[in-house]
């Protein structure tokens, strides 16, 4: 099998919390991860942003940066980069292959997140990183991401209700399991608007943590406004200002360990930092969003409403069966604007059905080539949301990853 098959056979795609098995594999590869620095990333929205302003940054000041996140839109190897390039077919399909023949040696039963993970650090480690931007796949406590012991930071984005079947029914549970990657002695770095906010600063303390609290940089019209000016930012929606104040902060705490990050750098990598697929624009009339949990589809809401309000849109949406599909809908529903919502069931395992859509939804058109709806002109805007893998599966062809 090659790495792809490898990683979504029955016996690996599935999600299985824990650290065990990831600390063995790590064992038997010397632990790579010991070698390297880290800037870890947990939450519920906003992990991706946070990621690519951090990464854009650091490149841009010459560290040579690692970043590991998922998903991924087009190909695994977008999930492991280094300096923004992604990991080469070979090197990945030698690393997959090489841990799980490890995995198969020593039985130890490693999910897809977990040989993933275990390529990552190998990946970093052998490119000499100077630094790696992690971003854990699942709450935070028991993510495999959680192995590392002493990050230069820990990062908190915004928390939501979502993976409740795992995480927690509350907020408060759902921000203790994030707040698992906060370690002892080291700096963690979350919002003051954040809804776990009381949840997360008591949990740093009880940790032993230091607290680096912050506030989101009001963002409008693609400037991000500081104390000193405003700079030009190119991440869409206010929002976005959460998750730069957050890569900010970190910047501040780099350069307090002995990384040198100047302004005038951070200023050229907000003017050129993109993460796709998240409120952008791929032509004049069609805009693109992963928002694949309601928090995610406020987030597009808000936007729409601040931008398109009165005008004629039409939505183009999918996402995975146990998504909270309905309250995202109701966001969408809710936008001040002429709408039409269509449904497209895209080919992915769990992907919802429109069968299963109709039984509570009504009005909502079922599409079967939504390439083709982009040019209806009809609309002023079409808005195509949902899952990532829906969107990656729409326009793998048409983007290089």
């Amino acid at each position: 099998m090659n790495a792809a098959q490898i990683l979504t056979s029955s016996e690996k795609f599935h999600i299985e919390l824990g650290l065990k098995r990831i600390s063995r594999i790590l064992e038997l590869l010397d632990n790579p991860q010991k070698e390297l620095n880290f800037i870890h990333i947990a939450g519920s929205n906003g992990k991706g942003s946070t990621c690519a302003v951090l990464e854009e940054i650091l490149t841009k000041a010459g560290y040579k940066t690692g970043k590991f996140t998922s998903p991924h839109l087009f190909s695994y190897c977008e999930r492991i980069t280094v300096n923004k390039e992604p990991i080469s077919d070979l090197d990945f399909e030698h690393l997959i292959k090489k841990i799980n023949e490890l995995d198969k040696k020593f039985n130890i039963e490693l999910t897809e997140f977990e040989i993933l993970t275990a390529a990552g650090f190998l990946y970093f480690n052998e490119k000499a990183c100077d630094i790696v931007i992690l971003e854990t796949g699942l709450g935070g406590r028991l993510d495999s991401t959680n192995v590392i012991e002493k990050p230069i930071a820990s990062i908190i984005t915004s928390i939501s209700l979502e993976h409740k079947e795992r995480l927690g029914s509350t907020i408060e549970e759902i921000a203790k399991e994030k707040a698992g990657i906060i370690k002892k002695g080291c700096p963690a770095v979350f919002l003051k608007e954040n809804k776990g906010y009381r949840t997360l600063f008591n949990e740093t303390k009880k940790k032993g943590g230091l607290p680096f609290e912050t506030e989101a940089v009001p963002v409008k019209n693609g400037y991000a406004y500081f104390k000193d000016g405003a700079v030009k930012f190119n991440l869409n929606g206010a929002h976005q200002g959460e998750n730069l104040a957050l890569a900010i902060k970190a910047v501040e705490i780099l350069n307090k360990k002995g990384f040198k990050i100047e302004q005038k750098t951070i200023e050229e990598a907000l003017c050129t930092v993109q993460w796709k697929f998240r409120l952008e624009f791929i032509n004049e009339t069609t805009l693109v969003d992963a928002c694949h949990n309601p928090d995610g589809a406020r987030v597009l809401a808000d936007f729409l409403n601040e931008n398109f309000k009165g005008k004629k849109i039409k939505f183009i949406f999918g996402c995975l069966k146990n998504k909270d599909y309905k309250r995202v809908l109701e966001y969408l529903k809710n936008v001040n604007a002429q709408k039409k919502i269509c449904f497209y069931e895209f080919n992915y395992p769990n992907a919802l059905k429109y069968s299963d859509l109709i039984k509570t939804e009504n009005n909502i058109e079922k599409i079967t080539d939504p390439v083709f709806e982009m040019n209806d002109n009809n609309f002023d805007l079409t808005v195509i949301c949902g899952s990532i893998y829906m969107l990656g599966l729409i326009f793998k062809g048409f983007f290089n990853s």
